[in-house]
């Protein structure tokens, strides 16, 4: 059969099926037309189940599925997803929760370096120079995604991880950069704290090294982009910025998503040193000094081009936080 019919012979389990109709009785050998179950996502349906789910958002479909006992679990799920189009997500960190105020300050600054940019183009992209602090750990421990490894589907050897008691011994790095790559790295000493003073020697080392590696950058302007912290606020901190001549771009409280390092450089630093471990404050600083000055200009580049979205993206949210 198989040579004479080719490819248009039918499967062996639908000739199973058309004799066991034939022996109940069938004598119709034409298709039915589609003629099935009737289905139950009529519209009163969609919206009794509707009005259930906006009552209360926290709901299994196991526990949906007890108020319409007489719609199977699979139906349920398709009227929720594919009639009246939820998803289920879960809840993301913020900050902090933001007040009309501090919306209002964040899509000033938004419009503001919108409108900059739109006059300035890319030049005023290549101005930037922002930098912030984070903490390096001498014991990192290894993300749960670089633990993956291969194993045999049914093999009874599960991959574990346990909890251990990692060292709290870490160290104060902060790290200034711009589009083409870092600027300046700077350790504090184990003991110290920053304060106005020592982020204004932080400062100055950051304009000898633009000075040294970018050319005529102090001349065409720089825009330092930093938080308001403490050190970066303090009256002495902003005398020392307006004698370099410096201009500090606005950035709104409470807005790391606003901030190159914090959505940009320091995921990406943290994630590549899980599971690594220092043992000396040398070993720590050069490793990651090593890596950052690794990293292509490419890298920082995007760094700094992706205020332009989450400025334009903060802005349509009316000052709301921005994920992605």
């Amino acid at each position: 059969m198989s040579v004479v019919y080719g490819e248009n012979l039918m499967s062996d389990g639908v000739v199973r099926e058309w004799c066991r109709k034939f022996r109940e009785g069938r004598i119709d050998v034409h298709d039915e037309g589609g003629q099935g179950r009737k289905s139950v996502a009529t519209d009163e349906t969609v919206q009794r189940v509707d009005a259930v789910v906006r009552e209360r958002r926290r709901f299994t479909i196991s526990e949906l599925s007890e108020q319409f006992p007489l719609i199977s679990r699979s139906a349920l799920y398709a009227i929720v997803t594919d009639n009246l189009g939820y998803r289920k997500i879960c809840a993301r960190w913020v900050p902090k929760m933001l007040t009309d105020i501090n919306k209002e300050r964040r899509m000033a600054s938004a419009l503001s370096f919108l409108l900059r940019y739109a006059d300035d183009g890319e030049h005023f992209l290549t101005q930037i120079v922002t930098g912030d602090e984070t903490w390096i750990h001498f014991d990192n421990e290894e993300t749960k995604l670089q633990s993956q490894q291969w194993i045999h589907t049914f093999s009874p050897n599960k991959p574990k991880k346990f909890k251990r008691t990692f060292s709290t011994k870490k160290q104060m790095a902060t790290v200034f950069w711009d589009h083409q790559g870092v600027l300046l790295v700077d350790f504090m000493e184990p003991g110290t704290t920053i304060n106005a003073a020592a982020y204004c020697a932080t400062l100055r080392r950051l304009r000898q090294s633009i000075r040294n590696t970018r050319r005529g950058m102090l001349t065409s302007g720089v825009v330092l982009l930093h938080d308001n912290a403490r050190p970066h606020s303090a009256a002495v901190t902003q005398q020392l910025l307006a004698r370099f001549r410096w201009e500090v771009f606005d950035h709104p409280p409470h807005s790391p998503d606003l901030a190159p390092s914090d959505y940009h450089r320091f995921p990406t630093l943290k994630k590549w040193l899980g599971g690594r471990r220092f043992n000396t404050n040398d070993e720590l600083q050069s490793t990651v000094k090593t890596w950052l000055n690794r990293q292509e200009a490419s890298f920082y580049a995007e760094g700094i081009g992706k205020l332009v979205h989450r400025y334009d993206k903060s802005l349509n949210l009316h000052g709301d936080y921005v994920e992605k």
